[in-house]
């Protein structure tokens, strides 16, 4: 039976024309709606306390575990309004699988599917009039959900902490790219490493996030927007991008991402990526993929398109990859073609413009 959930309505909620104001151009993480959701983990209770509360801000001890170790983990989904006033999100289920596998490898407790979805569904039924509404097929609006889990007991030791808080906040987000979809360079780092086998690369922790950032200030100092991680062995393999994975479209018709191993974050976005092109006719391959392999095949015309995906982008094209020594372009117009094709499948799917033949789409509101 799903948990029900104890519902505290805020007192102060947003004024109408507040809220509507800042759906009208809300950007991505700035605006939070009135409610969060909270559910509590102690060693001799397990879960329990169940709550939608207004959003605000967290109380939280000095000695506060998370401070000290860092045991976090935290996911990204979108709520998305259908054209007929209905809320719908994306394939929860795969979130909930990947959250339990974080707090597996970060040593903090499980959460079900359950709570999980119970949750996200607990907070639309306050705050679905955050939901943005698209205005054509090109407006991308939707609201950012941000499950997320800390270690919240007082104490100075290492070890797992024996009190734990699950939170869900929400943020209306608008279009990730400002007038369409176009090609990203990217930065190759050669100083830093994302992810080393045995280590978290394969869970969402903010640790992973946080390394990534010196990397992500270098990439820009070459006037690029993301920055790729190759393998911390060998520094021959490509891995991921700082928040998204890659693939890349080679003329024979396959379509290529780095296989999966413990230094790679499993995206649900990649997870359905590989699902439609079948459907497409195309060939999906999970293998490594060296960057002299990207090299020799961008110059030859063999790749033919690379990409990269993430809950907040959908599909990113990549133009061109920079390194300390060269640019790697693809040969041609470095058109998008397939990139586009797929990215629109699954916006389409997302928004309820298609039929969801896969079972992706669970009803919010």
């Amino acid at each position: 039976m799903p948990t029900s959930f104890e519902t505290l309505p805020s007192n102060q909620p947003t004024a109408d024309s507040i809220r509507d104001n800042i759906l009208t151009n809300p950007g991505f993480g700035k605006h939070f709606t009135d409610h969060m959701v909270n559910i509590r983990w102690t060693v001799d209770a397990d879960w329990h306390g169940h709550q939608v509360r207004p959003y605000g801000p967290l109380v939280l001890d000095p000695a506060a575990s998370v401070l000290h170790y860092g045991q976090e983990i935290f996911e990204g989904i979108k709520a998305y309004r259908h054209a007929d006033g209905s809320v719908w999100t994306f394939r929860p289920e795969k979130n909930a699988e990947r959250f339990r596998r974080s707090a597996r490898r970060l040593a903090l407790p499980e959460l079900t599917d359950e709570d999980f979805i119970g949750s996200i569904k607990a907070l639309l039924a306050q705050d679905h009039t955050w939901v943005p509404t698209p205005q054509s097929d090109a407006d991308e609006c939707s609201l950012y959900l941000r499950p997320f889990m800390i270690a919240t007991e007082a104490f100075l030791g290492v070890r797992p902490a024996h009190e734990v808080d699950y939170y869900v906040i929400a943020s209306p987000a608008a279009s990730y790219f400002k007038g369409g979809v176009s090609p990203v360079s990217i930065w190759l780092s050669s100083h830093y490493k994302r992810a080393a086998a045995g280590g978290t690369g394969f869970a969402k922790c903010g640790g992973n996030y946080a390394a990534s950032l010196a990397a992500q200030k270098e990439a820009e100092s070459h006037g690029c927007g993301q920055v790729a991680f190759l393998d911390a062995a060998e520094s021959k393999w490509i891995e991921e991008l700082g928040g998204m994975n890659l693939f890349f479209v080679f003329k024979d018709g396959r379509l290529v991402t780095p296989r999966l191993t413990d230094t790679i974050l499993e995206g649900v976005t990649r997870n359905s990526v590989l699902t439609l092109a079948k459907d497409m006719g195309l060939t999906p391959e999970e293998r490594p993929i060296s960057i002299d392999e990207w090299r020799e095949a961008a110059a030859t015309g063999e790749i033919t398109e690379v990409f990269a995906c993430g809950t907040a982008a959908v599909i990113t094209p990549v133009g061109e990859l920079v390194t300390e020594n060269e640019r790697i372009r693809l040969q041609g117009d470095g058109g998008s073609e397939v990139a586009m094709r797929i990215r629109k499948t699954l916006l389409d799917i997302q928004y309820g413009r298609s039929e969801d033949k896969h079972g992706w789409l669970t009803q919010l509101v």
